[in-house]
């Protein structure tokens, strides 16, 4: 099936062009229906009759999911979302929040790796275990909280391909623009400077893979988002990690990953995953023009993120942990603005596609 906007040759079946994001309407896809069979199996397979569901968004119901009992097909339905022929229509999309429960097992089967590293390393004394201990360290908690984000991306038209692709492509390359930043900069470093260079450097990554109408939505946004912040967390606190053993010992490599990582659901993840969701919201259905980020909405979101940042890094007597720990809930007061904004325009969405429905969407 071929592309009407770029050419391109898509399978049969698609919901939109996997090069351009183009919808395909009508006549263009003759196995539109198939979809439907999908969203079958996913209601089946979540297990929650209908009249459990939420009407209207609940933020007290969205860990309501975690300590249940789930089979291996419930998460096997969830890797295989995303993709062109598993993509929901937006009529099928549900505007009420997530029920995620996947993060907390990725937590877990990491959790009980990291253990087995540790063993391997102190009580074995097997120094073959440290780089799976600082990989493993270092990943597990930002890859469970981009799980969460993953989850909350009530559209599922990312594929957890283009998650993985962009948590390692994005993150190396946000922090190589940061450190092109800060080689201009020089000595001009602070934690003002430092905040604006990081979340630069993430925005600009961001906007990289989100500049493709094809993610569209705010909820898009604040995904691809946290894949960038996840990648930028993780390489650092590995790279924080190697070095706190090579210049101290085994203690202060454990003691290192473990502060990191209790503070990294609210730092790298959280702060790219607003800003994110801040570009997608002024971008909309429009293709990428920099005046975008001139706009107030994205430039109010972005300098709080980045006041933020600094404050987190500023050195002041006694605002350590008290203080990155309210930032942390600042942060996550954000993103669940952000997520219900996100399950606000899905509803717009279908409201105009039923009052409008040649209204492109």
């Amino acid at each position: 099936m071929k592309c009407p906007e770029c050419d391109y040759v898509n399978q049969d079946g698609g919901k939109f062009c996997i090069n351009c994001g183009f919808t395909f309407f009508g006549g263009e896809n003759t196995h539109q229906e198939s979809n439907s069979l999908f969203y079958e199996f996913a209601n089946y397979v979540d297990m929650v009759p209908r009249h459990e569901r939420s009407v209207v968004p609940k933020f007290q119901n969205i860990f309501s999911r975690v300590f249940r009992k789930h089979s291996e097909l419930e998460a096997e339905r969830l890797f295989i979302v995303g993709t062109a022929l598993t993509t929901p229509r937006i009529e099928e999309v549900k505007e009420t929040w997530p029920k995620p429960w996947l993060f907390a097992r990725i937590f877990l089967i990491a959790l009980i790796a990291f253990l087995g590293l540790y063993v391997g390393v102190s009580l074995f004394r097997n120094i073959n275990f440290i780089p799976g201990l600082i990989i493993v360290g270092a990943f597990a908690v930002p890859i469970t909280t981009l799980i969460f984000f993953w989850e909350m991306n009530a559209p599922q038209n990312i594929a957890i391909y283009k998650i993985i692709y962009v948590v390692f492509i994005g993150g190396i390359l946000s922090m190589l623009v940061a450190l092109v930043f800060y080689d201009i900069l020089k000595h001009n470093i602070n934690p003002i400077t430092i905040g604006i260079v990081e979340e630069l450097a993430k925005v600009i990554t961001v906007i990289y893979f989100v500049r493709n109408i094809k993610y569209r939505y705010v909820l898009n946004g604040l995904l691809l988002g946290a894949a960038v912040g996840a990648g930028f967390a993780a390489f650092e606190t590995a790279g924080y990690a190697l070095r706190a053993l090579l210049s101290g010992s085994f203690p202060s490599l454990y003691s290192t990953i473990l502060l990191r990582s209790i503070l990294a659901p609210g730092g790298h993840v959280a702060w790219a995953a607003i800003t994110g969701a801040a570009f997608c919201m002024v971008q909309g259905n429009k293709k990428f023009e920099l005046n975008m980020l001139l706009k107030p909405k994205f430039v109010r979101i972005f300098i709080l993120v980045v006041l933020m940042h600094a404050l987190w890094d500023t050195p002041l007597p006694g605002i350590f942990p008290i203080g990155q720990i309210i930032l942390m809930a600042l942060s996550w007061i954000m993103v669940f603005r952000m997520i219900r904004a996100g399950l606000k325009e899905i509803a717009n969405k279908k409201w105009r596609l039923n009052n409008y429905p040649f209204e492109p969407t």
